[in-house]
């Protein structure tokens, strides 16, 4: 059985058929992921882990953004104990991840582009009792675009959870799904 069978399988088990669905769809076997699910991204089921539970929970997040001329400023809480530390291991799990240049993509088109020109990107993480603070700026007013882009993709993930994420990946995968 390949590696990345493997891992999916292993998703599978820890998180249920629905999200062992949204993992076989996520990563296919060519472009940026492939290197992830083939060379095993020890820290892939952790991470989806984590989306797993905010988009389970995601009535529990509460999220603004601010657009800048030149990047974003979101924030991103909970009341929920649990669920605001989930988002402070998610936020500092996806700034090490663009850090190190290992793209964790699920579906969404900008991601793409922010990893490919993530050198332009300044990240500032601020950690409240709920959350995280996030400030992202660039020089390049496509990556800034791509920047705000994302932040509405995330918007819609926290207000429709898991509805979204079957919306973004039927999409995805070239079918449409109603909104």
């Amino acid at each position: 059985m390949k590696r990345s069978t493997k891992l999916a399988l292993g998703i599978a088990t820890a998180a249920g058929f629905g999200f062992a669905i949204a993992v076989a769809f996520a990563h296919p076997m060519g472009g940026p992921m492939a290197g992830a699910m083939q060379h095993g991204d020890a820290s892939f089921a952790d991470d989806m882990r984590l989306v797993h539970a905010m988009l389970v929970d995601n009535t529990k997040i509460k999220r603004t953004v601010t657009n800048l001329s030149d990047g974003i400023r979101t924030v991103t809480e909970s009341d929920d104990p649990g669920v605001a530390r989930a988002i402070k291991a998610h936020v500092a799990s996806m700034e090490k991840r663009l850090y190190e240049g290992r793209v964790f993509n699920l579906f969404s088109p900008t991601i793409p582009v922010l990893f490919e020109n993530r050198h332009k990107i300044k990240t500032v993480v601020e950690t409240t009792a709920k959350g995280s603070i996030v400030t992202q700026t660039t020089d390049d007013p496509k990556v800034a675009d791509a920047l705000q882009a994302h932040a509405l993709e995330v918007n819609e993930l926290v207000r429709d959870g898991m509805a979204a994420m079957r919306r973004n990946m039927q999409a995805r995968m070239g079918h449409t799904a109603p909104r």
